[in-house]
């Protein structure tokens, strides 16, 4: 199993993990980044993330190739939001399985980073006390 989506709906992470299930998995590693309500000192109230859909999905399919070649994987589904988003609502979520939980952590930890690392995708945060911006992303390659 391995997929990536981009949604504009909720994430339905029991969902996702059902599709990860596999009988030689001994571990299931599940990573959710939430929409957190403070950003550099700024209160935070929302967000918009945009996508570059097509490039994003060719891409984030990729990421999930090289984490199933790198680590001994039997699963990995990785799901990013797009459109607006509340405190406290999950914006991406990476599952991962493999027989022993050291490989299904290192995956994780790779495709998350990957994802922001490489994924064509802007955020716009909403403030309580500033007017709305488009925040940099100091973790994506510029390059």
């Amino acid at each position: 199993m391995q997929q990536f989506f981009l949604t504009g709906d909720a994430i339905q992470a029991e969902a996702l993990n059902q599709l990860l299930k596999h009988p030689q998995a001994g571990a299931l590693v599940v990573f959710e980044g939430w929409v957190r309500n403070h950003n550099q000192g700024h209160p935070v109230r929302a967000l918009d993330y945009e996508i570059y859909m097509a490039l994003a999905q060719k891409e984030g399919e990729r990421i999930l190739t090289e984490a199933c070649g790198q680590f001994s994987l039997h699963g990995a589904i990785a799901c990013h939001r797009y459109g607006s988003l509340q405190l406290g609502d999950a914006a991406v979520w990476v599952g991962t399985t493999a027989s022993h939980r050291e490989q299904a952590f290192l995956a994780a930890r790779y495709i998350i980073d990957q994802i922001k690392h490489r994924l064509p995708i802007w955020k716009k945060e909403y403030y309580q006390d500033l007017p709305a911006q488009w925040v940099y992303c100091r973790d994506h390659d510029h390059s």
